[in-house]
């Protein structure tokens, strides 16, 4: 299978840049629903730092899944859309991934294609997204800031960013780990995360929720640094 997975993430320095990304927040649908041969797509807001629900008004993003990878070069490099998205961004990083693991749905639907790739000596990459329930959302953000502390320390963490489609209550998180061994030392032998784990299925806090991992095939741009090593 060829199908490939970018996720396009920018950041703006100027109040006018702000406020035209959080324009193309409604305006970029038109466009991004006619790209030639890409099956999803979702326009991403992003939080403050340390998951905070709160929005960060400088950082954007736009996932989108690709039945293969001349497709997206072609689309990232060449359509208007994109080309508005790189002039009026000050910092850009673009992510090629290949999808390794997706359990759950996103709008109802599994986007995302297994692939079998030796992802040993690969980077990879998580995106955890949810629907939190009306009734759950104060229990949820509460405990959000100590489940996400082992996060400032965790070793073979490269980037991590808090997106959503609308704010509290459509939600995902982004990461990128040097290796798999660093992303499972995370997520198995962190308490707090095991703790979040244990609550999710307690509480039931989502209607619905979706984990993927990916093997970072490249990183363009400068926005997100190549390596910690």
């Amino acid at each position: 299978m060829s199908q490939l997975v970018t996720l396009s993430i920018f950041k703006y320095s100027t109040f006018s840049s702000k406020l035209w990304a959080f324009g193309m927040m409604q305006f970029a649908h038109t466009r991004l629903r006619k790209a030639k041969n890409c099956t999803f797509y979702k326009l991403l807001g992003s939080g403050k730092d340390g998951f905070n629900p709160f929005p960060d008004w400088s950082v954007y993003g736009v996932l989108q899944v690709w039945e293969n990878e001349e497709s997206a070069s072609h689309f990232i490099h060449h359509s208007k859309l994109f080309k508005k998205y790189f002039k009026h961004s000050n910092k850009h990083s673009i992510l090629y991934m290949k999808s390794i693991q997706a359990k759950g749905k996103w709008s109802g639907v599994n986007p995302f294609q297994k692939h079998e790739v030796d992802s040993e000596d690969q980077k990879i990459a998580v995106i955890t997204r949810a629907s939190i329930k009306w009734s759950k959302l104060f229990t949820f953000w509460k405990f959000v800031p100590e489940s996400q502390k082992p996060l400032s320390n965790a070793k073979g963490l490269v980037y991590t960013k808090g997106f959503g489609e609308v704010p509290f209550k459509e939600m995902a998180t982004f990461s990128i780990w040097e290796t798999k061994d660093d992303l499972f030392k995370f997520a198995y032998q962190s308490k707090e995360h095991i703790e979040a784990i244990q609550k999710t299925r307690s509480i039931n806090w989502y209607s619905e929720e979706m984990f993927s991992r990916f093997a970072i095939i490249k990183i363009v741009g400068e926005l997100i640094k190549k390596s910690n090593k």
